[in-house]
């Protein structure tokens, strides 16, 4: 009997555990039990560890499609758009009745400007359900993400014909109808949205934002003040109606507002960072710091209220504080972009481009779709001065976010640095898209203008910036440039003068004013300007830094101008034209090794500038210590591997060192292919051909060099006719080699290899 039960018992615990193994093997109940464990995480939100429960769901069953879209949804928490519009695509695949997944699609690839595979779903929606009023609203926006905004407008009035009580078509309407320029069909539409809905704030701070922009402001402050009355919880309300105040110059006004939200809104933390802004912004920036440590002491725990708190304190450079924040952060979620992005301002901030190079690209491994982190990334990279690289990122940044302002702004400046005039009115142009009621894009189109002499429209656009903000000094600026083009010096001085009593720390207008002095040899006078903005702004690096630049090229005085770079250098270390002009007055003045030791304190207040590493090979070859102005030019390069300039130098350093002869061909042709017009790169690969022992491709090349010597008007080169008269003499043609090497002693007779030439001619006469 004993043996009997004990069998028993094995028995049923055998059907037990079949059971229990046969359900954990059951791929139905393993896909929901990973479909549930994500919707947990992400109702948490914990999206990153949901995405791993969604996967896994899918990859036991591929056509699980209601994994796919909690995927979907999941990825756009993660800002992962591209990744979001393949889930919901699948989506589609999987279930091609679902209309409303459809449209999320749709609506997402036309923010991710895919106008052709958005159109191609709109007309599935259109077959499937031509009379719903949200598939309409998806073709209007597909037609004004295309630009097409007549037409978006006739497909918004089609949505308001399916649905007339829809306030937000009259909504979208009045949008579209702003963009359109018809003023007062949108002042109609959102009077409209309020007779429908009239507790919509949103569409009352609108109309207000409307009234602002057409200088009606009091009417702009009824419409905020009723936003106020009808929605007490109505942050933006007060916002819009303290920005009015505060561009009124009512900045007490403004404060009352702003400290009345608190009062009224102490639950939420937007009405302390806005009370904290507008100190900052009044420059009350120690208030400003208060206003947020006291909702932060309140509010340790919550990670909103903390990433705002570390932003603040990195505008106000408190980076220690920041850091240790940002730090907590990243302990506990080590791949949270927002930290990580911080993190990557704080390295910028304090001159550690590399690194915030290296910590944004983790970040877009993590998130690709993330447009703030690759703005960041082309920021680091500009500081790396890898130009090329930087434009790229806000390239990308414009594409997943085009309605980016910092990213276009940043190609504006870019086409600007490269001289690319037609680029910046492009660039202009979408600033404006923008921003129509601010002056920097209006003067940015104008200065283009100006340089492709285009006077008469670069005047229109210089009275633009003038009419949108005629308190500031951008448009002046540009009047100031458009009249020295013209070579109009009194009106130029006079623009730039407004400018500068708007703005009396405007580097832009006191240059303008000084080089039209200087265009009418007036020196003097321009130092005098240059001294007098000094006594108004006497912490201004770039004042001193323009006045050492006029004193070194202008009044010749190399003693005064190395006491206002240094002055410059002192009040702003970051301060990279003060540093490098600095070292070529201590050069001017020959004392070389002071140049150096200057370049290396710049380096230390600006780590990672491949610039400064040029200059510093620069010196180090006029004390003909080659070895390490060969260091300098490899430290440059490992910086920005493209720099033709490093690789021109750089090649002609190792001529010295007996470097590798083909890796220095190599590093000058690919310093050619980005200064095909450089006399200097072809110098250089010549002397290298000359010592590879190839002198017929020697003669090409220094030939050529010594032709654009002449086409660009440089001074004659001593270097260049050296070279070319020791090649004549390996291809034994004496009469020229003569002619080039007694060239290279008049034009410097203490010339570093003047014996060996002196040599060379006594031979070339035997």
């Amino acid at each position: 009997m004993k043996c009997s039960s004990g069998w028993r018992l094995v028995v049923a615990l055998g059907v037990i555990l079949a059971l229990v193994s046969g359900c954990s093997l059951d791929p139905n109940v393993r896909r929901q039990n990973y479909f549930e464990s994500g919707q947990r995480y992400f109702a948490k939100g914990q999206y990153r560890e949901a995405s791993i429960q969604f996967n896994n769901a899918i990859k036991i069953d591929p056509a699980f499609a209601d994994a796919h879209l909690k995927l979907a949804e999941t990825y756009l928490k993660l800002q992962q758009s591209t990744r979001a519009r393949q889930e919901f695509g699948e989506v589609v695949r999987l279930r091609p009745g679902d209309h409303q997944t459809r449209i999320t699609l749709a609506n997402l690839l036309v923010a991710g400007h895919e106008f052709d595979q958005a159109e191609a779903q709109a007309k599935i929606l259109l077959q499937q359900r031509p009379s719903d009023p949200a598939v309409h609203s998806l073709k209007a926006a597909l037609l004004a993400g295309e630009g097409k905004i007549p037409e978006a407008i006739g497909e918004t009035q089609r949505v308001i014909v399916l649905s007339p009580n829809s306030w937000e078509s009259y909504l979208s309407l009045a949008l579209l109808q702003t963009k359109a320029g018809d003023s007062d069909a949108a002042e109609a539409s959102l009077k409209k949205v309020i007779e429908l809905d009239p507790k919509s704030t949103e569409a009352r701070v609108l109309l207000g934002n409307f009234y602002q922009s057409q200088e009606r402001l009091n009417e702009a402050e009824h419409e905020f003040r009723e936003a106020i009355a009808v929605s007490q919880q109505s942050i933006e309300a007060r916002e819009a109606l303290a920005k009015l105040l505060l561009a009124e110059g009512k900045i007490g006004s403004a404060e009352e507002i702003l400290l009345q939200a608190k009062r009224d809104l102490p639950t939420d933390p937007q009405s302390a960072l806005d009370l904290s802004n507008f100190y900052f912004i009044t420059g009350d920036l120690n208030t400003a710091v208060a206003e947020y440590d006291e909702l932060y002491r309140h509010r340790p725990n919550d990670l909103q209220i903390k990433k705002k708190y570390i932003q603040l304190l990195i505008q106000v450079k408190r980076y220690d504080e920041a850091h240790r924040l940002d730090e907590e952060i990243l302990r506990s979620s080590p791949n949270d972009s927002e930290a990580l992005l911080y993190r990557s301002q704080m390295q910028i901030n304090e001159g550690h481009a590399t690194d915030a190079v290296q910590t944004l690209q983790a970040v877009i491994r993590i998130a690709p779709d993330n447009s703030e982190a690759h703005y960041a990334l082309g920021v680091a990279f500009d500081k790396q001065g890898n130009l090329v690289r930087a434009e790229a990122e806000w390239q990308e940044a414009l594409r997943l976010n085009p309605n980016s302002l910092d990213a276009e702004r940043s190609v504006a400046h870019a086409a600007m640095a490269r001289g690319d005039m037609h680029a910046l009115q492009i660039a202009a142009g979408q600033i404006i898209r923008l921003q129509p009621q601010a002056p920097d894009g209006y003067s940015l189109r104008a200065l283009s203008k100006i340089n492709l002499k285009q006077y008469d429209d670069a005047e229109e656009d210089v009275h633009k910036a003038i009419n949108v903000a005629p308190q500031r000094g951008f448009g002046y600026v540009q009047l100031g440039n458009l009249r020295f083009a013209q070579k109009r010096f009194g009106e130029a001085t006079e623009a730039y003068k407004n400018a500068l009593s708007r703005d009396t720390a405007s580097t832009d207008a006191l240059r303008g004013l000084v080089n039209t002095y200087i265009a009418e040899k007036q020196v003097d006078e321009a130092i005098a300007a240059i001294n007098t903005q000094i006594a108004k702004s006497p912490a201004n690096s770039d004042f001193y830094h323009l006045l050492g630049s006029v004193l070194f090229r202008s009044k010749k005085d190399l003693n005064g101008a190395e006491v206002a770079l240094e002055k410059s250098t002192v009040l702003d270390q970051r301060n990279l034209a003060a540093w490098i002009q600095l070292c070529e007055v201590k050069a001017a003045k020959g004392q070389f090794n002071q140049a150096i030791n200057t370049d290396q304190q710049a380096l230390k207040a600006n780590p990672g500038r491949p610039g400064l590493y040029l200059l510093l090979g620069d010196l180090y070859e006029s004390n003909s210590d080659w070895i390490d102005a060969e260091k300098a030019y490899r430290n440059a390069m490992a910086i920005n591997p493209q720099d033709p300039v490093a690789s021109g130098a750089l090649a002609r350093a190792m001529l010295h060192t007996d470097g590798n002869l083909d890796v220095a061909l190599t590093l000058a042709q690919t310093a050619r292919l980005g200064l095909p017009d450089s006399p200097f790169i072809f110098d250089t690969m010549g002397w290298i051909y000359y010592n590879k022992g190839a002198y017929p491709l020697a003669l090409n090349s220094l030939q050529e060099s010594l032709r654009l010597v002449e086409e660009k008007k440089l001074p004659n080169n001593p270097d260049i006719q050296y070279h070319l008269g020791m090649v004549y003499a390996k291809l034994k043609q004496p009469a020229l080699a003569r002619e080039h090497l007694e060239q290279v002693l008049k034009i410097d007779p203490t010339y570093r290899d003047a014996s060996q030439i002196k040599q060379e001619l006594v031979a070339l006469k035997s």
